[in-house]
């Protein structure tokens, strides 16, 4: 592996296949050792056949490197199998800087970040398309299946936590995914989420594990405000949980004077207003897109926008764990490369050619530079500035909308002249609602309907406690919208609900004839 065999020695390597059992048990040509490299290899460079890449990683032995046939090297991939990549990701997917360092945390907590990744295109095979099922688009079906894809994502280094798959994005869903991922959240973190995890339940968990949250809410949420703070915030609560609520509001200026303003609505359990200003809390919210950008150096720069290489799940799973392999040690390399500066100052361009072109030269002599910092150090990038553009989407099949039209915003990426941010006050509370509570038997069921032909099966049984199931049963019908109708004539009084799912005439309508 070249440079990158500098945070990959082959004794770890070694440690893992033999704790997953897969260290190969007589002396072949073709070792498992070898082809956990070879594997890694394939994912950095995706354009090229695997006789070529194994070309890569013996060129600097000449003519005494094995050159096995495409046959054997498939069946070494069969006899690695997930498992050991898996288990490696999982020893190296750890923090790689503290979040004191810069750039990295804020006022002493790791932001980290979940999102699901849905557009890892596969082959259309029967084996992929009976696993994932198919992609179905606004202008049909997708030609490639896609892999579903859950990561927990240091938002300072960009550095991976976690990873889960999932299968068809119908049939998975985002929260319960981000849920297997949730061991790997601790005390001194801040997970930032998107409105898709604005959920009572799921934030609960989150919270339960010692971390701290920062979500932005659906536009259906309206908490109430309990304490108005300092700042502007207020506290309201999530079911049980106590959050503070941020309303801000974004005003932006572009180089030709245009003003765009846009309202977020957040929660967090950040709840001291003077250690957490709420406008530093609304501008710490733009951090969690740093999980989209590591989200894009894995499928356009390193992959190029290509499917995966498998036909079946195990081989999928294999090239999923080593692609995210290789974006954790590019993103080590890139730390150790700018040692005091925010690592967003790191061009992963840069990173990843040089990480191939080592490859081609064998394993490094111990007094060479490391030839990855080297290239990192040369292409610095400049302090990362303010800018906005339109959320546009290019490929044509996809399920997004074609552009987000209820902003202005620029089609090419301009910079932002000036950028504030504004606490709105809590909303008013909603006015009292007027409820209108008919009484029983005001208004007696129309003959043949729902109500009538129900009250007439209840009298059968006046003393019973009537279950939705037993009702649908003796109407004899679909029993469609039955629970909806039976809440409400419970509300109204015409039914009594003793118990959860529970029915019965109320005493008023015991009294009376029932309709024929």
């Amino acid at each position: 592996m070249g440079a990158l065999t500098a945070y990959l020695p082959p004794e770890l390597v070694e440690a893992i296949l033999a704790e997953t059992g897969r260290l190969q048990q007589r002396l072949r040509l073709l070792p498992s050792l070898c082809g956990v490299y070879f594997v890694l290899a394939l994912s950095l460079f995706p354009h090229l056949g695997m006789a070529l890449v194994w070309e890569k990683l013996v060129h600097a032995w000449g003519t005494q490197a094995t050159r096995p046939s495409a046959a054997a090297l498939r069946h070494l991939r069969a006899r690695l199998g997930p498992t050991p990549l898996r288990a490696l990701f999982e020893v190296l997917a750890v923090p790689l800087a503290p979040p004191g360092a810069p750039g990295v945390g804020y006022r002493g907590l790791r932001t980290v970040a979940f999102d699901g990744c849905h557009s890892l295109h596969v082959p259309d095979t029967a084996d992929n398309r009976a696993w994932l099922g198919r992609v179905r688009t606004r202008l049909g079906w997708a030609g490639y299946p896609a892999l579903n894809v859950m990561t927990l994502v240091d938002t300072g280094t960009r550095g991976l936590l976690g990873a889960s798959i999932g299968e068809n994005r119908r049939r998975c869903d985002e929260r319960d995914l981000a849920r297997t991922l949730l061991h790997r959240l601790t005390t001194g973190m801040l997970v930032m989420l998107d409105r898709g995890f604005d959920a009572n339940d799921f934030l609960a968990q989150v919270h339960a594990t010692g971390a701290d949250f920062l979500v932005r809410m659906t536009i259906r949420r309206t908490p109430r405000a309990h304490t108005t703070l300092s700042d502007g915030s207020y506290l309201s609560m999530f079911g049980t949980l106590t959050v503070r609520i941020v309303n801000a509001r974004f005003t932006l200026t572009g180089p030709d004077g245009k003003i765009l303003e846009h309202d977020y609505r957040l929660a967090t359990t950040l709840l001291d207003p003077v250690r957490h200003p709420a406008a530093d809390i609304a501008r710490l919210y733009h951090q969690r897109w740093e999980i989209e950008t590591a989200y894009r150096e894995i499928r356009a720069t390193t992959r190029t926008g290509r499917p995966l290489r498998s036909g079946h799940r195990a081989g999928l799973e294999q090239e999923l764990w080593a692609m995210l392999i290789c974006h954790q040690l590019l993103r080590m390399a890139i730390i150790d490369a700018l040692p005091g500066l925010d690592p967003d100052r790191g061009c992963y361009t840069a990173a990843l050619e040089a990480a191939r072109a080592s490859i081609t030269t064998g394993p490094l002599p111990e007094d060479r530079a490391n030839p990855v910092h080297h290239a990192v150090q040369r292409h610095q990038l400049p302090p990362r500035r303010p800018r906005i553009s339109a959320r546009r989407v290019k490929h044509p099949t996809s399920r997004y909308i074609a552009c987000d039209r209820a902003l202005p915003r620029p089609r090419a990426s301009t910079p932002v002249i000036e950028f504030h941010v504004t606490i709105q006050p809590p909303p008013a509370p909603p006015p009292p609602r007027n409820l209108h509570i008919r009484r029983p038997g005001t208004q007696p069921a129309q003959p043949g309907t729902r109500r009538a032909r129900l009250t007439a099966l209840m009298h059968t049984r006046p003393d019973h406690l009537w279950t939705v199931a037993e009702l649908t049963t003796g109407l004899g019908d679909t029993g469609r919208g039955l629970r909806t109708q039976l809440t409400e004539w419970a509300t109204l009084g015409f039914l009594e609900r003793p118990k959860q799912g529970h029915y019965r005439l109320s005493p008023t309508l015991l009294t009376e004839k029932p309709e024929p």
